[in-house]
């Protein structure tokens, strides 16, 4: 269990260390954020702040994650999904720099590239035997999808990528609200394993999955150290599509699928807003939000960044609190 600590401990001390160099470089060769026209008018202040800090997150991740896990099976397909999903977004950051401006890669690639990604999740799980079913707790029902279940895979991979892309619109937002997220499959990791240990029988699996969770939360609070308004670095589509990814990978290496709702809640309200705000605006003619995703409603509403981030942050957690509490009653069996 000590190897848990100290991943997320070394992976924080990396990214705090590495990070005045790491801007530093980003200022240097002028690879700085560029603000859409239409976003809020108090963002154009932002202009220019170095991006792609994401590549800080994962570095710093990475690290520990091979010094400590034992790479089993589960765990490497989440490192796989999380680095890339965060490639895709590097090609997104990087086609902003270079064209200058706030658009990147077309969205239809995106998807292509997520859809790839999947593919290969898809061969992993199907040759270590997954059940294609989804457990729904409370109502105690085991869903049986078949082959459609490969299909849910793409909807969990590219939703919650995207869903935290939408999210990254504020300083410390989707860094610190991914941070709670993955706290939350760190701890069920720990759980999962305490509970083999108790058998006599001790799961490397499940060890490695919460390495890597607490990994991803040692770099990832490392960058908020510089993310947290006002912002020094901004994480781009590097880090958010990347952390988006290792979320989805969590929720299928551990069968948790249905909890991704709760543990990636503030996600999903910032993707609902967008959905609701484009069907509003085309069938009836009017908006529901003043601008979308939710974040920025709350903006033109005149609340502070950081009124912002703290509210969505204890959202977050207390959409996670209940989302473990559903993992210890109906998914382990820790308490039996």
């Amino acid at each position: 269990m000590e190897k848990v600590l100290l991943s997320g401990i070394l992976g924080m001390v990396i990214s705090i260390a590495a990070g005045p160099k790491f801007i530093e470089f980003l200022q240097r060769n002028e690879l700085g954020q560029h603000i859409r026209e239409e976003g809020p008018a108090g963002h154009v202040s932002k202009q220019g702040t170095p991006t792609m800090g994401g590549l800080l997150i994962m570095i710093s991740m990475t690290v520990p994650f091979l010094i400590f896990t034992e790479r089993t099976l589960p765990a490497l397909t989440a490192f796989f999904v999380t680095l890339g999903c965060a490639a895709i977004g590097f090609v997104d950051d990087w086609t902003k720099l270079t064209h200058r401006r706030s658009l990147g890669l077309a969205g239809r690639w995106k998807l292509l590239l997520l859809a790839v990604i999947t593919g290969v999740v898809a061969l992993v799980v199907y040759d270590a035997d997954f059940k294609t079913s989804v457990y729904v707790p409370l109502a105690d029902l085991d869903i049986p999808l078949s082959w459609a279940w490969y299909g849910l895979l793409f909807v969990i991979i590219a939703g919650a990528a995207n869903g935290v892309n939408l999210t990254d619109g504020l300083d410390g937002l989707a860094a610190g609200t991914s941070t709670i997220s993955l706290f939350t499959y760190t701890a069920m990791g720990v759980v999962a394993y305490l509970v083999s240990v108790r058998a006599r029988s001790p799961n490397p699996e499940d060890l490695d999955l919460a390495i890597l969770g607490a990994s991803l939360i040692g770099a990832s609070i490392g960058f908020l150290w510089y993310n947290a308004f006002p912002a020094q670095v901004f994480m781009g589509d590097t880090g958010s599509m990347g952390l988006g990814g290792a979320l989805a990978a969590f929720a299928i290496m551990t069968k948790t699928e249905i909890l991704l709702v709760l543990i990636g809640g503030v996600f999903v309200l910032e993707a609902l807003s967008v959905i609701v705000q484009v069907l509003t605006f085309k069938f009836l003619g009017r908006r529901v939000f003043l601008m979308a995703p939710l974040h920025h409603h709350f903006e033109m509403k005149a609340w502070s960044e950081t009124r912002i981030m703290v509210r969505f942050w204890i959202v977050g957690a207390i959409l996670c609190a209940c989302a473990f509490v559903l993992y210890y009653r109906y998914f382990s069996e820790f308490a039996t």
